[in-house]
């Protein structure tokens, strides 16, 4: 028998990891004001873990890692800062956090967040990275709608669009 070189990969596990850490960090955003939505869609054909809005209308991007992999291997990141004010990395409690400190991960650009399914902690704030006002009226109003049509969709199904639920 040959044994693959490349370690599995448990994806139910990540999968039930990662709502977890994006559940502990919605609580914290609901507590400070900040409202987001999962798997918000992005233009370019990415998609934010977690998209939110904050009280002064800043968009809030925080991509979720819950597995050192999934985290070194992931180079299309730095595509979501161009969609908002200030940008997370939000990760799973254990996880090693010292890569966050290299260039690659631009810890003068980024904030980190460590949760669980209960709660989450700021430990570092992400920087305000203004964008310009057209482009935050862009995505405002894309969210604005993305969460419109989830909350018509989950009380009535029949209004999904053809394909979704």
């Amino acid at each position: 028998m040959i044994e693959s070189a490349c370690p599995t990969v448990d994806t139910t596990t990540d999968v039930r990891a990662a709502h977890a850490v994006a559940r502990g960090i919605a609580r914290l955003f609901a507590r400070n004001d900040i409202w987001c939505l999962t798997e918000m869609p992005l233009k370019g054909g990415r998609r934010a873990d977690l998209m939110g809005i904050d009280a002064r209308g800043q968009v809030i991007i925080v991509e979720i890692k819950v597995s050192r992999a999934d985290l070194l291997g992931d180079a299309k990141w730095p595509d979501y800062l161009d969609h908002c004010d200030r940008f997370f990395w939000g990760l799973a409690a254990h996880l090693d956090r010292a890569v966050m400190e290299t260039d690659a991960f631009r810890p003068d650009q980024c904030g980190v967040i460590v949760a669980d399914g209960y709660d989450a902690e700021i430990l570092r704030p992400a920087p305000l990275l203004p964008l310009a006002a057209a482009r935050r009226k862009v995505e405002v109003e894309r969210l604005a709608r993305a969460a419109l049509r989830r909350q018509v969709v989950a009380s009535d199904p029949a209004c999904a669009p053809r394909g979704e639920v």
